[in-house]
This record gives structure tokens, sequence and C-alpha cells, in this order.
């Protein structure tokens, strides 16, 4: 279905089957989505903010450049979903399944990532301030060039501010 620059506002789709359609720049702010389908589908520049995407099937989804400022994405399905320059700041990933995820250059300012499964995301240039990572499965060197700040840690700890080669000095990420 084509719903390019649909205005999708306050609809409530939970547990719809949306794959194959095209949702490039469409409004879907405040939507319920909880549950619903989007495996593969194109949401480029689109607007999810606030929407609840809790336990959505998101995988391999293009979010390139979307707004996702403040959405629930916990338990969702975000395998190899590019969320490349999105904005995920003040979002709800808490559970969620980020394996083999483009977050490169993602705006996760907030964002809450409490047990999120980062395993083989990208998290290349990614903008982490004030967010939380408590028993998230990362990889370090995912975070190459990564700006940190205040952020909390798989352990526990807070991180200072880094930038460049992220230098996480003796902070587990395992």
């Amino acid at each position: 279905a084509d719903l390019r620059e649909a205005n999708l506002r306050k609809a409530n789709l939970s547990e719809a089957d949306l794959r194959g359609a095209d949702l490039r720049g469409a409004n879907l702010s405040k939507a319920n989505l909880s549950e619903v389908d989007l495996r593969g589908v194109d949401l480029v520049k689109a607007d999810l903010r606030e929407a609840n995407l809790r336990k959505a099937n998101l995988s391999g989804a293009n979010f390139l450049e979307a707004n996702l400022s403040g959405a629930n994405l916990s338990k969702a399905n975000l395998r190899e979903a590019t969320l490349k320059e999105a904005n995920l700041s003040k979002a709800n990933l808490v559970e969620g399944d980020l394996v083999d995820a483009d977050l490169s250059y993602a705006d996760l300012r907030r964002a809450n990532l409490v047990k999120a499964n980062l395993s083989g995301a990208n998290l290349y240039k990614v903008f982490m301030i004030n967010s939380d990572l408590t028993n998230a499965i990362i990889e370090e060197e995912s975070l190459s060039q990564s700006i940190l700040c205040r952020t909390k840690m798989v352990d526990g700890t807070m991180s200072r501010c880094y930038q460049r080669e992220a230098n996480l000095g003796k902070v587990n990420l395992s």
C-alpha cells in the first residue's frame, strides 16, 4: 500500500500487518502500533514521535532519518533495521532486540536501553547523553567514534563525557 506522507497521527493500527507498505514521510506521531508487523517496511523520514511500537516486528525496516523521539519501542524486534541518523531521543527501547541494527549517527539522548540486545549493532558516532544501558548486551568496539556523556553503562557505572574513540577505560560492557 502506498501510504507515503499519509497523515496517520494518533491512528490505532495495533496488531495490523503492514508488510510491504510504503510509509516514507508518513505522520505516525502518537499512533498505536503495538504488536504491528512492519517487517522490511520503508519509513524513511517518517514522524513516529511518541508512537507506541511495543512488541512490534520492525525487523529489516528502514527508519533512515526518522523521528522516533519519545517512542515506546519496548520489546520491539528491530533486528537488522536501519536507524541511521534517526532521532531516538527519549525513546523507550527496554528489552528491545537491536541485533545487527544500524544506529550509526543516531541521536540516543535520554534513551532507555535497559536490557536491550545490541549485539552486532552499528553504533558508530551515536550521540548518547543521559542514556541508560544498564544490563544491555553490547560490544565495546561498536561504540567507536561515539559521543557518550553521563550515560549509565551496562555495569551501572556512569560514563564521563567521551568523544572520538570512546575511551571507556575499565568499564565492563559485557
